[in-house]
């Protein structure tokens, strides 16, 4: 995928360099809500960029390209995710640069934006220096890295912003943890006019959220564990929102998760905060219930909410209010999630499900359409600069190619990522991705999937 970068300044997107694309993909519905097309085509990749489309049988394949007859098939966009963890450096035997881009392309993802909760924290350009250089040699999918807000993420002294800028920082978050003080994110708010990048928002009021393991309802009253209150999330994002507003600064706020935070949000856009959001698949289509199991693959933060909630997020999706879909894919080791709910690690998985997930639970029941679908996948890089990918003649090629009928167990054949801590494991999907083409290379393809060759 192609990023914009200042002049002279660092590419925000690296990836280990291989072969460019050659590559014929035939009779595949084209779907791509930015080029106004949604048709059966032919598709044609050359040296990596989107050479021709043509009508279905009209496109014909260069020597040694690859054939792919894809009848029946969709082809849309890649995919770009804005929240990721890679737990690089210093967690590699949860995540590594390698295992994570490679379940992003089977995800069909195209590009993917890493946090920097990590241990040591990317809060030095040197640190960052050092994950940018992994992702030359380990990705198969370009990546970009943020750096931290705060020094250690302790929420007291900045960073030098302005110099993990320069050094590639695509923006900054302390995610995993919220920004406590008002007054470090006004400093920081202002800081970033400056350095560039937007800055990304884990918000929660640790005096509210405290040592809660679940929503605090009805289900947390009944299993006795301790509850997180969704006012704990939507006062944060009230309070973040009229500082940007204040500082004329860009914020993002992630992985909304209650009906409360989706008004605050609608309301600060109305207001013209510069302020965009996200939501993950768990969020939109499960619900605090699932904990009754007390199955620990189903605690995150924040925590899994009520119907209502979901609901609220499910419109906030289709009318705009939540920009975009993030997968906060959050891996880690078995024996993190193998013991009692109340003590188990929060994350989950989600790259490699997030699609067939959101087709099954929202499209195919036509709760949104799969136009929506696309269109809020595609754009998770917009709030760090990164333009959505589009199927058009000239663009670098960034497509994955779904047989939306397969059926298929989660889990059932492994997982690419090195950890299988998602919450959709035994659940049967419909809808795989067959095939990634991510800036330029064909990044994944599933083993069952044959392809020929021309001439």
């Amino acid at each position: 995928m192609t990023a914009p970068a200042p002049q002279n300044g660092p590419s925000w997107l690296l990836h280990r360099p291989g072969d460019p694309a050659q590559v014929l993909i035939r009779g595949a519905r084209v779907l791509d809500p930015r080029s106004d097309l949604d048709a059966t085509r032919d598709v044609l990749v050359r040296a990596g960029e989107v050479a021709e489309i043509g009508e279905s049988g009209s496109v014909e394949a260069p020597e040694r390209a690859e054939v792919v007859e894809a009848e029946g098939m969709m082809l849309a966009p890649a995919f770009v995710d804005p929240h990721v963890h890679f737990r690089v450096p210093g967690h590699e035997h949860e995540e590594d640069l390698e295992t994570g881009t490679r379940a992003a392309a089977a995800g069909g993802y195209c590009a993917v934006i890493a946090m920097a909760n990590t241990e040591p924290p990317v809060d030095s350009a040197a640190v960052l220096g050092s994950v940018r250089d992994k992702a030359l040699t380990e990705a198969s999918v370009p990546v970009g890295f943020v750096a931290n807000v705060t020094q250690g993420m302790a929420g007291r002294e900045l960073t030098e912003m302005a110099e993990l800028r320069e050094a590639g920082a695509i923006g900054f978050s302390d995610d995993g943890l919220p920004i406590r003080s008002a007054r470090v994110l006004r400093r920081a708010l202002q800081y970033q006019r400056l350095a560039g990048g937007v800055i990304a928002l884990h918000e929660e009021d640790p005096e509210l959220s405290a040592a809660g393991v679940m929503h605090e309802g009805e289900v947390s009253a009944v299993l006795g564990l301790t509850g997180v209150p969704a006012v704990s999330e939507s006062t944060m994002i009230a309070r973040d929102c009229s500082l940007a507003l204040y500082e004329r600064a860009r914020i993002h706020i992630q992985h909304l998760s209650a009906r409360a935070s989706v008004e605050e949000i609608a309301r600060a856009k109305a207001a013209e905060v510069q302020v965009t959001c996200e939501a993950s698949p768990h969020h939109l289509t499960l619900t605090d219930e699932e904990v009754r199991s007390l199955d620990s693959r189903f605690k995150m933060n924040p925590p899994l909410r009520t119907e209502d909630d979901r609901q609220a997020l499910i419109e906030g999706l289709r009318e705009g209010t939540i920009d975009c879909v993030a997968t906060d894919h959050a891996p880690h080791a078995p024996e993190e999630k193998e013991v009692p709910f109340e003590q188990a690690a929060m994350g989950v998985t989600g790259l490699e499900q997030a699609f067939a997930v959101l087709h099954t639970d929202l499209v195919l029941p036509g709760v949104i359409s799969m136009e929506l679908l696309v269109r809020r996948m595609t754009q998770g890089g917009e709030s760090f600069g990164i333009p959505a990918p589009r199927i058009a003649p000239g663009e670098p090629a960034n497509m994955a190619l779904i047989d939306l009928e397969h059926e298929w167990e989660v889990g059932a054949g492994g997982y690419e990522s090195r950890s299988p801590n998602s919450c959709f494991a035994g659940r049967t999907l419909t809808g795989r991705v067959m095939m990634t083409v991510a800036g330029g290379q064909v990044a994944f393809r599933q083993r069952s999937f044959a392809i020929g060759a021309a001439g």
